[in-house]
């Protein structure tokens, strides 16, 4: 198996076909993808298999285009996903423990694994389909090393008809952990032949086959830092030597794609680090780019696969890329500020969590009125998850960052009532390690100012399942407020061509465009476009709509023909 991981939420169903054709034409003769349950399961039993989210669809479309499939249905994927893959709802069970025995814990994933059963075991190879191999669990030993919660899975896994060949993978230092005996037992993270079959034939009574189940090729970014690029000529000589060995492969990623909407993650280790929640492109510097164009390292890499290939079977021709242009700037005319698009609220003495308000994403503005204000003021808010736009009667006065570990903002309130507005945002839940379990959003504990705790909330929930409307007359500009903002225009479109959204002069927010959600923007980087796909533009009229947090008097975007996705205007400290 010569295998490139690319992920069905992360390309527009409409593209999935040409990303396909790109991996056949690089010599890849598999595909591995992940199954992502809170995808499939955004709320309790209501399970969604339909358009972007069609896997079945996806799994069909690759035998059709001649390639092999890994199926990676674990409950938990990682992925730089939101919550590891995880439905936000699973933490509202009290006492329920992911990755555990637990009966609550349980019984939710046999629901689950019951429905993608039902779409997918019938495409395995011993039904007839191109599914190859199907992953239990997912990097386990880096967890923990219950030997009868992996036989569970095992046993979940069959029961939901995967009848076909069940496979573990692990980090090198992780096999034993989470190896459980009688599956085989693939390897992340190493390409040394020798190590490979080492470890393989210690935890499989000295036998293969070999199969690096993610081989890294480069690495996903998170906002502040630095991008990750990693030249081709660092992975040609140790991809040689893997196919002349005879070893399998699948290259994470082969084609990032983009993380959309609010479903990035975020990694989190405890005091010793920051959080570090993650971009929304998933170019990964990958051998496909993020428009799924090829690359200089798609090309090393096909000239690699070549010399394995069997001698009546040439590579096909590398399609053509696309084309991207720029358009004339867009000018977000129509405006509305966000304080005067709230829903109803839910009253509470005590904030609530995005939980508690049974939503999985997206923001949450927190209100109360301070009754007697005057002078300076100490603003302390305990447990942020995990960046507020602080406001006083309507004007912002301050942010904080969970990154920076900021809880503490000194206001200067004026006599009288004050109106004090928090507006809260998910950046994304823990997708690795023991703070999966610790995850929840919002304001998570207390608001404390001057010393006392403040109570008399009211909660507006901003999920923004669909895309914001925003009134089609121009009324009085809200940059007065200094407030959030959401501005939206309608753009003729000549020819559907890709292109990206240049936010550099903005300040921070997510863009929607004919109702997709493409993703956050910060300024900080260093990502600093949205890619927007040919496939979701029409020929005609398009309408586009900004949540600005932080600049409400944009409303010039310009685009740009090309992505710029390494440029850092404040480096995380």
């Amino acid at each position: 198996m010569i295998s490139g991981e690319l992920h069905y939420p992360r390309i527009p169903r409409e593209a999935w076909r040409a990303r396909l054709k790109m991996a056949k034409a690089m010599g890849l003769n598999t595909i591995g993808t992940y199954v992502f349950w809170n995808v499939h399961e955004p709320q309790p039993g209501k399970y969604d298999f339909t358009g972007n989210n069609d896997v079945a669809a996806f799994v069909k479309m690759a035998q059709e285009e001649g390639l092999w499939v890994i199926l990676r249905p674990s409950p938990y994927v990682c992925a730089e996903w939101e919550f590891g893959g995880y439905p936000y709802w699973l933490q509202n069970v009290p006492g329920l423990k992911v990755r555990s025995q637990e009966p609550q814990y349980v019984a939710a994933y046999k629901r689950y694994i019951e429905a993608v059963g039902k779409q997918l075991a019938p495409l395995q190879v011993n039904h007839g389909g191109p599914v190859l191999m199907v992953q239990v669990e997912n990097e386990y030993g880096s967890y923990g090393a219950d030997k009868q919660y992996l036989a569970l899975n095992k046993k979940l896994f069959e029961d939901a008809g995967f009848d076909g060949l069940l496979y573990t993978c692990d980090p090198a230092r992780d096999v034993a952990a989470g190896h459980l005996p009688g599956l085989l037992p693939a390897v992340n993270g190493i390409d040394k032949p020798s190590q490979v079959r080492k470890i393989v034939q210690t935890n499989h009574d000295g036998q293969g086959p070999y199969y690096i189940a993610e081989w890294y090729p480069a690495w996903f970014d998170w906002w502040g830092t630095p991008h990750h690029t990693v030249p081709a000529a660092r992975y040609t000589a140790p991809l040689d030597s893997v196919l002349k060995a005879g070893l399998s492969i699948n290259m994470y990623m082969f084609h990032g794609g983009t993380t959309r909407g609010f479903m990035n993650g975020a990694n989190f280790k405890g005091d010793t680090t920051h959080y570090e929640p993650q971009v929304s492109s998933y170019d990964y510097d990958a051998p496909l780019d993020e428009a799924g164009n090829a690359t200089a390292k798609y090309r090393a890499f096909r000239d690699v696969i070549a010399k394995y290939r069997p001698a009546n079977q040439p590579l096909p021709p590398v399609p053509a890329a696309k084309p991207a242009v720029a358009l004339p700037a867009l000018q977000l005319t129509r405006s509305a500020s966000l304080l005067d698009q709230l829903p109803t609220p839910v009253a509470s003495p005590k904030p609530l969590t995005f939980e508690a308000l049974k939503q999985a994403y997206g923001f949450v503005l927190y209100r109360t009125t301070v009754p007697a204000g005057g002078g300076s003021k100490m603003l302390k808010i305990r447990d942020l998850r995990d960046y507020a736009v602080v406001l006083v009667n309507g004007k912002r006065v301050g942010t904080l960052d969970r990154r920076l570990r900021q809880d503490s903002l000194r206001l200067t309130l004026p006599a009288g009532a004050v109106q004090l507005d928090i507006l809260v945002e998910n950046l994304g839940r823990i997708n690795f390690g023991k703070y999966l379990l610790q995850n929840n959003k919002g304001i998570t504990n207390s608001v404390v100012l001057g010393g006392k705790e403040l109570t008399g909330w009211r909660m507006y929930g901003l999920p923004f399942d669909q895309a914001p409307t925003v009134a089609k007359a121009s009324g009085a500009a809200p940059a007065a407020s200094s407030g959030p903002v959401l501005r939206s225009a309608t753009f003729p479109v000549a020819t559907p061509t890709d292109t990206y959204l240049d936010l550099r002069q903005w300040g921070k927010g997510s863009v929607w465009v004919n109702g997709h959600n493409l993703g956050r923007y910060w300024a900080i980087g260093p990502q600093q476009t949205l890619y927007v796909p040919a496939e979701w533009l029409r020929k005609g009229a398009n309408d586009i709509t900004v949540l600005e947090l932080l600049k409400p008097e944009q409303a010039t975007l310009p685009t740009l023909d090309h992505p710029i996705l390494s440029e850092l205007t404040q480096l995380q400290p």
